[in-house]
């Protein structure tokens, strides 16, 4: 008898990545629009990924059928 397959949430699959050691990472907010009025050096932060923790981090490793 044939299994079901989970899918994978694309829109999730898009907006986050896994780490080799598990962690989630996400783009930065706060870079889109009205960004002369932020300072360049707070420009520059935005660009780096962030960890995202807790159960944000666990539902999306779920929904990337990672758990």
């Amino acid at each position: 008898m044939q299994k079901y397959k989970q899918k994978t949430r694309k829109g999730t699959a898009k907006r986050f990545k896994v780490t080799g050691s598990g962690k989630v990472l996400r783009r930065s907010q706060n870079m889109r629009h009205i960004r002369r009025h932020k300072s360049k050096k707070a420009i520059r932060a935005y660009r780096k990924p962030v960890e995202v923790t807790g159960k944000w981090a666990r539902r999306i490793k779920h929904m990337l059928g990672l758990r």
